[in-house]
């Protein structure tokens, strides 16, 4: 319950945040609360990625990307992602997560999302490091492909291009399509 009361916090001020470009670093602050703690009085590693899906609400609505999908039926979802941690967040620490569209490949948009504190110096530091593989998919039922993906939000800047580890990753953690064969045998 409390993710979703967050969501609509965090909807309800990213509608009045600073507007950036689509390909552009979306910084949404949030503070760690004791409901996201486990035992060990950190922050859980389920909350990180829910948090990051708030963080890419964040960067649809402030790059003026989710107005233009909601017109025309389209809705995010993720297909897969990764993440690493390198630092613990505790209860009442103070966090940005920056996101960032990467680009494409021939089906989905990459994303990549940074947790980031500052160091002792007063430098940003990564806490975290995240990645996701998304679609976005049609109300009216089907997926939205990239060519039309690409001429609502505009084209992708030049220098800005998806990692080839991260384009590899994806292939190799590929299920297969919905209407294909998923059988759950271990070997």
């Amino acid at each position: 319950m409390h993710m979703l009361i967050r969501t609509l916090f965090h909807g309800w001020l990213s509608k009045r945040g600073p507007r950036v470009g689509p390909y552009d670093v979306v910084r949404t602050r949030f503070v760690t609360l004791p409901t996201d703690q486990d035992i060990l009085r950190h922050m859980n590693n389920g909350v990180y990625l829910s948090i990051m899906d708030i963080a890419r609400l964040d960067l649809l609505h402030r790059t003026g990307i989710w107005p233009i999908f909601t017109a025309r039926g389209w809705y995010p979802v993720v297909v897969s992602e990764t993440i690493s941690f390198r630092k613990s967040l505790t209860v009442g620490q103070r966090f940005t997560v920056e996101s960032r569209i990467l680009g494409f490949d021939e089906k989905a948009v990459y994303v990549e999302q940074r947790f980031v504190r500052p160091d002792v110096d007063g430098n940003p530091e990564i806490l975290a490091l995240g990645f996701i593989r998304g679609r976005f998919l049609k109300r009216s039922g089907g997926v939205v492909g990239i060519e039309e993906l690409l001429s609502a939000v505009g084209p992708v800047p030049a220098g800005i291009t998806v990692p080839a580890w991260l384009l590899e990753w994806s292939a190799d953690v590929a299920l297969p399509a919905t209407r294909a064969a998923a059988p759950s045998h271990w070997e």
